[in-house]
């Protein structure tokens, strides 16, 4: 919490009173994490915290609603960076699964340019509708009153899989 949260708050807190002082179109990108929206189990600190970081920015989006400053929470899939060995000088390759920093900031631009708030990056081994379906199926927990964190459980893995394969998301 102290890093994932509160450096997001201790940011925000230092930079919203410029960025509110300016008349220049500006924007606030936060990144926040599909885990903080699918919760799946094995890290629920970190979950949690990038739930709570998904939270603020919806509200500081609203807030910033009527202002020259746009706000935008990216939420990117696997990306290869120098936190997970992809630094300059490093021999380890970037995995065919993960994406490059760089399309995933060509990705966000774009979704800036179109006016999007919800940014979610997919990769190269998760698709969007992937995304969207696991993130359906997690609301749907609550909606449904299944057992939390039902995808992962045994006794609703065929449902889980079934309703993937029947579910169409390409009108959302």
């Amino acid at each position: 919490m102290a890093v994932n949260l509160f450096g997001v708050i201790n940011g925000l807190n230092t930079f919203i009173p410029v960025i509110r002082s300016q008349d220049k179109p500006s924007a606030i990108v936060i990144t926040g994490s599909k885990q903080g929206i699918t919760n799946p189990p094995g890290n629920p600190a970190y979950n949690a915290s990038k739930s709570a970081v998904k939270t603020l920015a919806e509200h500081l989006s609203y807030d910033m609603r009527g202002t020259n400053t746009s706000v935008h929470l990216l939420v990117p899939g696997w990306t290869f960076t120098g936190l997970s060995g992809g630094h300059p000088g490093s021999s380890k390759e970037k995995p065919a699964g993960a994406w490059a920093p760089s399309q995933v900031a060509e990705y966000l631009y774009k979704k800036m340019e179109e006016g999007k708030f919800y940014v979610m990056c997919p990769d190269n081994d998760v698709t969007e509708e992937k995304d969207k379906k696991r993130m359906l199926w997690s609301v749907g927990d609550i909606v449904n009153e299944r057992l939390p964190l039902s995808r992962w459980r045994e006794e609703y893995k065929e449902e889980a899989e079934r309703w993937m394969e029947q579910r169409d998301v390409s009108k959302f």
